[in-house]
């Protein structure tokens, strides 16, 4: 038997989760949100539970669409191959099957040896735009470089990284916003050029895959099609989380000008405003997970098929977990969080994305200490990447 539906959150805010967070945590139980179609594991002590236990709850259901694209747009994705497992949604050896290549592709080695070009494109970006005295932040700068840096890392041409942010951008929209039936072929067609994009840099490279990232994984994972959605899966996660970070991470440390002015004045500090900036307001919210087997957790009992959503935001904000959750400090002493997931699905990219985080803050803070936001800001309603919708900075 299911229990705790009587406490039901019916509405679920996606611009602004953190109080039905707050709800969820303070419950007896587990709750269940109608908006979300899952159980709301908010707590940091049964998020670790759930992530660590990945037998009994499975990740087939991590990233499930809330809209399904209509029959045109699917006519347009299926003229391109689909192949699975991708790493996000895969457990057991086919898990372990895609995701080691993933790994050895972004070691602390080869993430180190991409600093240099992380570093000067970062100065070149900031410099396109130091002259204006103003400027929108995630146009100009946090959409951009992760997108580059992930593309260098595969060993991708400078001209084909544009189309495949766009296509990200709009894989993302066709299953996660309602769109139109135009507005869904079109996105269908990005997406499908996108992975056409990705074909033709696995087949320039005939039968010598490299010593990259993408050699790593043309190595490690077959068939081909399987190959091709593990490289768009990585796309995905591999600038768009960074650039939600890079964007959650500057609008916090500007909203309260102590924060921005310490690391100007500490840059020894910045490491740890990286660690506080995931804790505080995680890029990736959460991901789904579905039960194997009847299952009790946190006193609530869950039937085999019961969908949860493992709020990684919640448990950045937990009072059992971290003291003084709820306020953003950069001279917290940095502590264990899961604002990059646990377990055997903790992200790859976790390293990668902490440094260019910490390079952007390097140069942000040593060419603009005077920055400060400009007007208010909307957060995108997105529980996958949470970012600003736009970040219009003076100086």
């Amino acid at each position: 038997m299911i229990t705790g539906v009587e406490g039901a959150i019916v509405d679920f805010d996606r611009q602004d989760p953190y109080p039905h967070y707050a709800h969820a945590r303070a419950a007896d139980g587990l709750r269940f949100v109608p908006g979300l179609g899952a159980w709301l594991i908010a707590r940091h002590a049964d998020a670790r539970t759930v992530l660590r236990d990945p037998e009994t709850f499975s990740s087939a259901n991590a990233m499930r669409p809330e809209v399904i694209p209509g029959p045109e747009a699917m006519a347009v994705l299926r003229s391109v191959p689909e192949g699975g497992p991708v790493v996000v949604t895969a457990d057991g050896d086919d898990h372990r099957r895609v995701r080691d290549p993933l790994s050895r592709g972004l070691s602390p080695k080869r993430v180190a040896a991409a600093v240099p070009f992380v570093t000067g494109r970062a100065e070149e970006l900031v410099a396109s735009f130091k002259a204006d005295r103003r400027v929108e932040l995630m146009g100009r700068y946090a959409r951009v470089l992760p997108g580059e840096v992930i593309g260098h890392l595969l060993g991708i041409g400078p001209a084909d990284v544009p189309a495949l942010i766009e296509g990200s951008y709009r894989a993302e929209d066709l299953i996660f916003r309602e769109m139109d039936t135009d507005e869904q072929v079109a996105a269908a067609e990005d997406v499908a050029g996108m992975k056409r994009v990705l074909d033709a840099v696995v087949r320039g490279r005939g039968g010598e895959p490299g010593n990259d990232l993408c050699g790593e994984m043309i190595r490690g994972i077959e068939p081909h099609a399987t190959l091709l959605s593990n490289l768009q899966n990585l796309l995905l996660a591999g600038h768009m989380t960074t650039t939600a970070l890079i964007g959650t991470a500057v609008l916090h440390l500007l909203r309260d000008r102590g924060q921005w002015e310490t690391i100007c004045e500490r840059p020894e500090l910045i490491p740890a405003a990286v660690e506080e900036a995931a804790r505080y307001d995680a890029a990736v919210q959460g991901f789904r997970r579905v039960a194997t087997r009847p299952v009790t957790l946190a006193g609530t009992d869950l039937p085999e098929g019961a969908e949860l959503f493992v709020a990684f935001g919640a448990a950045g904000r937990d009072p059992d977990a971290h003291e003084r959750p709820g306020e953003f400090d950069v001279t917290r002493k940095p502590a264990r969080h899961l604002a990059f997931g646990h377990g055997v699905h903790a992200c790859p990219g976790a390293h990668l994305a902490r440094e260019q985080l910490r390079i952007t803050l390097e140069t942000l803070t040593r060419e603009l200490p005077g920055l400060r936001l400009e007007g208010p800001v909307e957060m995108l309603p997105n529980l996958i990447h949470r970012s600003p919708r736009e970040l219009f900075l003076t100086w």
